[in-house]
C-alpha cells in the first residue's frame, strides 16, 4: 500500500478524523430543559459555590488539550499550525481508542513562548490535562516547565513519552542480553526534546533515590556536530545542563568515536548515520534503538549484520517499535483518574515499568508490547494512578 497516497484520500473523504458527539439525544422539551435552560443553571451554581465540582458535572475530568505550535511536526519540521492539524487529530484518535479520553487539537498560530504559555493557562479551565506536542526544543522545555503549576497535568509527549517507552524497551532488552542497567554505557544521538528527556530518565536525574529508578552507568550525547563535551562553546542552555549528568569521561569526537565500546545506541536524529562496521565497534550483544522516522539511523538488518543483538525503530513495519502510543494514553488516564496536578518523575518511571512488565516473555524481536495491544494503556494507567495517589494523597 502507498500509505502517503491512501492517507491523503482517506483524509479527503473524511474531512478530518474526529468529531464531537453528545452523550444523550435531545428529543423533548424536558430533555432541552435539562441540558440547557433552565436546568443547566443548577450545575453552574454548584460549580460557582464549589469549583472542584467542575470535575463532577462537566467534561473536564476526561478531556485533554493537544497543544502545538506546528514547529516540529513529525519529521516534517516547522510546517505551522494549519499543517499540523492532521497529526493532532490522529493523536486525539489514539487518546480515545486506547484510554477512552476525549482529546481535542489546539493548534496555535504563534511560536512565541509567552503567548503559548498564556494561551494554555487561559484555556485550562475546560481541560483535565494538556498534552504538548511537536513544539521544537529548547522552547518546549521552558513552556512545559512554566506550566507545571496550573493545577492540571501538562506533559510534553515528544520528550517524556518517547523517553518512557525507550526506558521500557531497555529494561527488557538489558535482561535479554544479560546486562545490568547500572552497567550500561549508552550513546544518544540527537540532543533535542526527545534525546534530552531520554537521557534524564535513563539517569533518573530527577529522582535518583526512587525505588523505581535503575540509572545507567553513563551516557554520551551527540548532536549534529558530534559529542557534547565541556570544551564546546556552541551549546545552548539545555545542552549545557545535559553535561551535568552525562559524559563522565568528557569524551570528544564524532558519533562514530562515541559508540566504540558502547552497550546501547539510541537515535532520535537523522536517517542512515551508521552502518554495520560502526555497530561492530560497540560492545558485544549491543542494543540499538534507531528511531528516526521514517528512515532510521540504521536499518535492522544492517545493525544485526554488525553484531547487534536487539534492534528497535519507530516504524510499524519493523520489530520492536518504540512508539509513544504505548505511553501517553495510559499516563493521562492514570493522571486524570488520580486527579494529579502534574505528572511526576516517579509516575514516568512507573509507566515505563508497567510497559516493560506487560511483556511476560520478551524476546529479541519483541522487547516491548505491540502498539495495538489494548491492555497496555490500562496497565500503565493503574500504575500511574497508584503512584499519583501516593504522592498527592488523592486516593
Amino acid at each position: 500500500m502507498n500509505y502517503f497516497e491512501e492517507s491523503l484520500n482517506l483524509h479527503r473523504s473524511l474531512k478530518g478524523k474526529i468529531r464531537i458527539s453528545p452523550k444523550m439525544d435531545v428529543r423533548s422539551k424536558d430533555d432541552l430543559s435539562l441540558v440547557y435552560s433552565p436546568g443547566v443553571a443548577e450545575p453552574c451554581r454548584a460549580i460557582a459555590a464549589n469549583p472542584d465540582d467542575v470535575y463532577k458535572y462537566t467534561i473536564k475530568s476526561n478531556t485533554v488539550a493537544i497543544v502545538t505550535d506546528g514547529s516540529a511536526v513529525l519529521g516534517l519540521g516547522d510546517i505551522g499550525a494549519l499543517a499540523s492539524i492532521p497529526v493532532m487529530e490522529g493523536k486525539a484518535m489514539l487518546f480515545k481508542r486506547f484510554a477512552n479520553i476525549d482529546a481535542f487539537p489546539i493548534c496555535l498560530d504563534t511560536q512565541d513562548v509567552e503567548k503559548i504559555i498564556e494561551t494554555v493557562k487561559l484555556i485550562s479551565p475546560v481541560f483535565g490535562g494538556v498534552n504538548l506536542e511537536d513544539i521544537s526544543a529548547p522552547r518546549s522545555f521552558e513552556i512545559e516547565r512554566r506550566l507545571q503549576d496550573i493545577g492540571i497535568p501538562v506533559f510534553h509527549d515528544d520528550q517524556h513519552g518517547t523517553a518512557i517507552v525507550t526506558l521500557a524497551g531497555l529494561l527488557n532488552g538489558s535482561k535479554l542480553v544479560g546486562k545490568k542497567m547500572e552497567d550500561l554505557k549508552v550513546v544518544i544521538n540527537g540532543a533535542g526534546a526527545a534525546g534530552i528527556a531520554i537521557a534524564r530518565l535513563l539517569k533518573a536525574v530527577d529522582n535518583p533515590d526512587s525505588p523505581l529508578a535503575t540509572p545507567v552507568k553513563d551516557i554520551v550525547m551527540c548532536d549534529s556536530k558530534g559529542v557534547i563535551h565541556e570544551g564546546r562553546d556552541d551549546l545552548n542552555y539545555a545542552k549545557k545542563e545535559v553535561l551535568e549528568f552525562t559524559n563522565a569521561e568528557n569524551k570528544t569526537g564524532t558519533l562514530k568515536d562515541a559508540i566504540v565500546g558502547a552497550d546501547v545506541f539510541i537515535g532520535v536524529s537523522m536517517p542512515n548515520l551508521m552502518d554495520r562496521h560502526d555497530v561492530a565497534t560497540m560492545a558485544k550483544d549491543s542494543i540499538i534503538f534507531a528511531m528516526a522516522n521514517p528512515v532510521p539511523e540504521i536499518m535492522p538488518d544492517e545493525a544485526k549484520a554488525g553484531g547487534a543483538a536487539i534492534v528497535g525503530t519507530g516504524r510499524s513495519d519493523l520489530p520492536n517499535q518504540i512508539n509513544n502510543v504505548l505511553g501517553f494514553p495510559g499516563i493521562f488516564r492514570g493522571a486524570l483518574d488520580a486527579r494529579a496536578p502534574r505528572i511526576t518523575p516517579n509516575m514516568k518511571l512507573a509507566a515505563a515499568r508497567a510497559i516493560a512488565d506487560h511483556m511476560r516473555n520478551p524476546t529479541f524481536d519483541s522487547v516491548i508490547p505491540p502498539t495495538l495491544d489494548e491492555q497496555v494503556a490500562w496497565r500503565v494507567a493503574d500504575e500511574v494512578r497508584r503512584v499519583a495517589e501516593e504522592e498527592f494523597g488523592t486516593k
